[in-house]
């Protein structure tokens, strides 16, 4: 279900929108430019997005990046962490909509 290939069918949303596609691959190109942040930790944050939603094309991508803009696999496992962290984090603070005074 999962194949790298399928990206090659975005030309058809590409089609059927341009206008807002164009919009949309010059908005992620702009955001990923280096700026206060550089293109390493854009990268580590666009992998532990990735991490938690779970995108295994996002994974993929934002992998390649960040190892392209200099990511060690120590780099790469802290990252994975801290997406744990935040998605745990997220699911035990959440549990205080359970409990009603």
């Amino acid at each position: 279900m999962y194949d790298m290939k399928n990206l090659t069918l975005l030309k058809k949303l590409d089609a059927n929108a341009p206008d807002q596609m164009k919009a949309f691959w010059e908005f992620d190109k702009a955001a990923f430019q280096p700026g206060s942040i550089d293109v390493l930790h854009k990268q580590l944050m666009a992998l532990a997005v990735a991490l938690t939603t779970q995108c295994p094309y996002c994974l993929e991508l934002h992998r390649r990046a960040a190892v392209q803009a200099g990511a060690t696999e120590a780099m790469l496992a802290e990252t994975a962490v801290v997406a744990a962290a935040m998605r745990a984090g997220a699911a035990v603070t959440h549990a205080s909509h359970l409990f009603k005074e």
